[in-house]
């Protein structure tokens, strides 16, 4: 309608910090209830997006190279086709911060230089995604960003004719960064484990994470795998009914944590989980080298403590 505010929020990558950024998104809807507020995003958080109820439109960013001149001039006409009121940077790189610019300097909350609302703490890259967040928030006028919730994501994981109790497994991660993911010979022992409580090892990846899922299926016969047959809301809704969850410091672990889904999460000296630990009831099993990381201590942690199974 006239006069209707426009809001733009930035996220475009990856899937853990959009997890994180859930919260955020509910403030900035509370905060502008009326307004139509855009989502630029990319490509694979798009239906996780369109379920949320806080975006009236969705816009993808292809993230066009510095040579790929026709992606680069779309992206441009696109930013500029709409004069909006308030934009919400909440991916903060140096990718999204130059979008300020090329939008004529509209206000702005970020790290954009000499934008509107600036986040003007020099330590926030020592800060917790969810705790920088909120205070990048509250330094544009929004005092209260609350925990994320996946109450509305919706799916259909009767399909999978699931098992009666059954345990999340997350042996992959980016292949690009091995050293964040633990022995998958390690994973099968507790996949065996837990078959032997009865509850079933539910196995979940993609294509690349295939050779660590055989690893598992191989040596235990109870394992079941969904390796490349669920999406975003697929995890969160399987995570609502599972007994717990373990995997590496990957982001499907964030978005079962955050179900409230009790979870074991595995960190190399790879990344920090004092800046990026998945939110929920999470056990944090932490060596510099994964390889040296006990059995024994994984299977305490599924237990005891806030990660015990249900």
């Amino acid at each position: 309608m006239d006069g209707q505010k426009r809001i733009l929020v930035i996220k475009l990558s990856a899937l853990g910090d959009f997890v994180q950024a859930m919260g955020p998104f509910a403030a900035i809807r509370a905060h502008h209830p009326q307004a139509k507020i855009t989502l630029l995003t990319t490509k694979p958080f798009v239906v996780l997006a369109e379920q949320s109820p806080y975006f009236d439109d969705i816009w993808v960013d292809s993230r066009p190279r510095p040579w790929e001149v026709a992606g680069l001039m779309r992206l441009r006409k696109r930013l500029r086709s709409v004069k909006f009121d308030m934009v919400y940077d909440l991916q903060t790189s140096d990718r999204s911060s130059s979008y300020f610019h090329i939008m004529g300097d509209p206000p702005w909350s970020g790290i954009a230089h000499n934008c509107s609302h600036p986040h003007a703490n020099p330590d926030r890259d020592l800060m917790h995604t969810v705790e920088r967040q909120a205070e990048q928030l509250a330094m544009a006028g929004i005092a209260v960003t609350p925990s994320a919730d996946l109450s509305w994501a919706k799916a259909d994981v009767a399909r999978f004719h699931l098992p009666a109790r059954y345990a999340l497994m997350v042996p992959g991660g980016a292949p690009h960064r091995p050293v964040k993911r633990w022995p998958a010979d390690r994973f099968a022992l507790v996949a065996n484990h837990l078959a032997s409580r009865g509850v079933t090892p539910l196995l979940l990846g993609t294509a690349d994470d295939e050779d660590q899922i055989k690893v598992v299926t191989n040596n235990c016969p109870a394992a079941l795998s969904l390796s490349g047959r669920t999406n975003f809301p697929d995890i969160i809704g399987l995570a609502r009914d599972a007994v717990g969850a373990v995997g590496n410091d990957t982001g499907p672990m964030h978005l079962i944590a955050a179900t409230g889904c009790p979870s074991v999460v595995l960190f190399s000296a790879d990344s920090d989980p004092g800046l990026c630990a998945p939110r929920g009831p999470v056990a944090v099993l932490r060596r510099d080298d994964l390889g040296t990381l006990e059995v024994d201590a994984v299977l305490a942690a599924l237990t005891e403590g806030p990660a015990a199974l249900r």
